[in-house]
């Protein structure tokens, strides 16, 4: 088994460095399946000199192969790292994600276990993933409640033979914008009947700085690209699941129109509460409460991208 840790990556330097360090540092048991490894990073047409940091730090790094390509999306930057791998298994994790020592070996237990008990490779492993606002020691934070994903897959963390992503397809290269990308191509390896093994063990720790009043034009952005990315992925999948997925049912237009007061409850209306409670230390809350007009603008993006396509006759 050999892995091909697929990262793409856009102006994310300082949380890279920290996340190929981690890789750097993986070890093995005694009788472990695993024959080597490399680390494919993509980037996607960074600004912030992470090319030339990469460039420059190579023996720092002996298993990176960089490859780059102008601003494209997560999507084609995966596909771009799958279509160049040399590995027979297939890792994705974010650029911003950081692994313990045990990563890559609690993968290969999971898949192996998970093919004797299948009697076939048709699996994929899925580990956790864990959110932390620390920079400094991403890694000493706790599994929490808010951790929980109940995603079929996720790019985050999920281990995958790949002659399986090649079967599927790969990733859908016209989701350039935020969202969806990777629970689409989900459903057709579901379609192809793969299991989940969900792995613990294979442990990720997703850091993001602390949230503060001036991350919400950019979040907003994401929630209304999200929606419009969600239609795309309706207009693959046109199923109830999916409609639920992207929030395109009454229920969430209904559910999010009332708590944000028809949108009254807005980023400008709740920026003196938010930043209260930012000064006060409590961040986190802070960004929870805003999801209130964050999953109003989603919803919104969603509408507004669902009746262009009925507009242009493309959905009927």
């Amino acid at each position: 088994m050999f892995f091909s840790v697929v990262i793409p990556t856009y102006n994310r330097q300082p949380i890279l460095e920290k996340c190929l360090r981690a890789l750097e540092r993986q070890q093995f048991t005694p009788a472990t399946v695993i024959e080597g490894y490399e680390v494919v990073v993509v980037d996607d047409g960074s600004t912030d000199g992470t090319v030339e940091w990469l460039q420059q730090g190579q023996a720092l790094y002996p298993h990176v192969r960089l490859l780059q390509q102008n601003h494209q999306g997560p999507a084609i930057a995966r596909n771009l790292g799958v279509q160049s791998a040399q590995g027979d298994t297939i890792i994705f994790i974010d650029s911003d994600l950081v692994v313990l020592s045990t990563f890559l070996q609690s993968h290969a237990n999971a898949l192996v276990q998970g093919q004797q008990r299948l009697g076939s490779d048709r699996l994929f492993t899925y580990g956790r993933v864990i959110n932390t606002s620390d920079f400094d020691d991403p890694t000493r934070e706790p599994f929490k409640v808010t951790d929980y994903s109940a995603a079929y897959f996720a790019t985050g963390n999920v281990a995958i033979a790949r002659h399986w992503l090649e079967q599927a397809g790969l990733f859908d290269d016209r989701f350039q914008l935020y969202g969806w990308e990777d629970l689409e191509l989900g459903v057709r390896l579901k379609q192809l009947g793969l299991t989940l093994i969900k792995c613990p063990e294979a442990v990720g720790y997703h850091w993001h700085p602390p949230f503060s009043l001036d991350q919400i034009p950019t979040l907003i952005d994401k929630e209304i690209q999200r929606g419009r990315m969600g239609v795309l992925f309706y207009q693959k999948h046109p199923t109830w699941d999916v409609r639920l997925m992207i929030q395109m049912t009454w229920l969430h237009r209904a559910l999010w129109g009332l708590l944000s007061l028809g949108g009254a409850l807005n980023e400008r209306t709740l920026a003196p509460f938010l930043g209260w409670l930012i000064n006060r230390g409590q961040p986190q809350l802070a960004l929870e409460i805003s999801r209130i007009f964050l999953n109003w603008y989603n919803v919104q993006g969603v509408y507004s991208a669902y009746a262009e396509l009925q507009q242009s006759g493309a959905l009927r």
